[in-house]
């Protein structure tokens, strides 16, 4: 199959399984987004268990654990090559401005679009971002 529509049918599954779902720290979170995602696309992603951190001290923590300083350098530290926001594919991951020191990472959709939560969305949403802070090409994992 072509990895265009791979890609595209592996957005899609992302997109119906979060679309709509409250935003909850731990259980319902951009990372946990970005992390079904990316297994979706075949790649191995290691996040603490589901609920283990309930606040952004916790999540700090935890991504320090991991030896991260945030979720844009865990996903530089997955090796995945950084590309410029507009060039990004359906299915690649984009980091939007966020006031969280976590970071906000979404799923890139068609249009210019992306799958995510940001800072004033209760809601997993399809979002037009008007800024963005970095982006990552996804290819399918072989």
């Amino acid at each position: 199959m072509d990895d265009l529509i791979k890609r595209r049918d592996a957005t899609q599954a992302t997109l119906d399984a979060v679309k709509g779902k409250p935003f909850r720290l731990g259980r319902n979170d951009c990372a946990r987004i970005a992390a079904s995602h990316l297994r979706r696309m075949g790649h191995q992603v290691r996040l603490p268990a589901a609920g283990s951190y309930a606040s952004v001290r916790g999540a700090m923590k935890a991504l320090a654990a991991r030896g991260y300083a945030d979720l844009l350098t865990a996903m530089d530290g997955m090796g995945f090559e950084r590309v410029a926001p507009a060039a990004a594919h359906v299915g690649d991951i984009i980091a939007l401005p966020t006031e969280s020191p976590l970071g906000c990472l979404t799923v890139a959709l068609t249009n210019g679009r992306a799958l995510g939560f940001v800072d004033d969305v209760a809601e997993a949403s399809v979002l037009q971002p008007v800024e963005y802070a970095a982006a990552w090409r996804v290819p399918f994992a072989r």
